[in-house]
């Protein structure tokens, strides 16, 4: 008789692909039953995260001394994880002003996998560590890894590569054991999937989760955030202009037109508007009192230190 080998051991003691006893009749279920059973499952991922928010914390620490310094953060992962980092990084320009090169995903097999899976490409360490080389991850720099297996070789590979460069590194699993030479390591357990071994379901909301605190906490942190606003959102579309408009409204009282004349006048910037308006100078020396704030708009009103 054969015996089974190393990869199939491992794979069978991750939680990831354990059956779950809950939806084992979900082949046979009605639609409504079917969408109640998955989202009963969806009901503990959150729980998982908010286990592991003193891990993520320190991520967060990391990320925001980084782009602090100068440097940048990367996602490096296969499949459904190598798809949401992207995901992630590429909504940080619009929505906090950034520029496109301080988040960055890399994904196993290239970027024409975000959009058509290729099997295979993720059994290869060499992968992750030649992307790591191509993007020029070094000193300076976090990359986190992301796999919901906490083995995927690519992401080894990755994780290595930059750790060897002298970056910053985490890993980003949903599943317990063993883990590689990390600074941090961010363990995410939502349990066995509603259809055994699919990732993209509870193990890919998690991960999604964790990679908006990561991303979003380090831009409050930046001063990219006024209250709860996003007060350094780039005018890059229609609705975009719009919602900057909006948020000057918000925050000084004007009505539309008079905020839209504002936004303009101060290079549809929000923040540069609102200290032009609250304080009464022009948009030279709005930009130097948020300059000397270190971006932070409270500080530039003079609110909260």
């Amino acid at each position: 008789m054969t015996q089974p080998n190393e990869l199939f051991e491992q794979l069978r003691a991750l939680t990831t692909e354990q059956r779950n006893s809950r939806t084992r009749e979900i082949d046979l279920a009605s639609t409504q039953r079917i969408l109640e059973l998955m989202n009963d499952e969806d009901r503990a991922v959150a729980d998982a995260v908010r286990s592991a928010l003193a891990d993520i914390a320190r991520v967060v620490e990391l990320v925001t001394e980084a782009f602090r310094g100068g440097g940048r953060l990367f996602y490096a992962g296969a499949g459904t994880s190598g798809r949401l980092g992207i995901l992630d990084a590429s909504e940080c320009p619009p929505t906090f002003g950034v520029e496109p090169t301080l988040v960055q995903g890399m994904i196993a097999g290239g970027p024409d996998t975000v959009f058509r899976s290729r099997e295979g490409v993720e059994d290869h360490e060499s992968a992750g560590a030649r992307d790591v080389s191509s993007y020029r991850v070094g000193s300076g720099d976090v990359l986190v890894g992301i796999t919901a297996s906490r083995r995927t070789p690519y992401v080894m590979g990755a994780l290595e590569e930059a750790r060897t460069r002298g970056a910053r590194t985490v890993l980003l699993r949903c599943n317990d054991g063993p883990a590689p030479e990390v600074d941090v390591v961010i363990t995410v357990v939502p349990g066995p999937e509603a259809i055994t071994g699919s990732t993209r379901l509870k193990a890919g909301t998690a991960q999604k989760m964790v990679l908006n605190m990561i991303t979003t906490a380090s831009m409050v942190k930046l001063g990219k955030v006024y209250e709860n606003l996003m007060v350094d959102v780039r005018p890059n579309s229609a609705k975009l202009i719009e919602r900057g408009k909006g948020i000057v409204m918000m925050l000084t009282g004007l009505e539309y037109e008079e905020a839209a004349a504002a936004y303009e006048a101060a290079g549809r910037n929000v923040k540069t508007a609102v200290v032009m308006r609250r304080r009464g100078v022009d948009r030279a020396a709005a930009e130097k009192l948020l300059a000397d704030a270190g971006g932070f708009l409270a500080r530039a009103l003079g609110e909260r230190g």
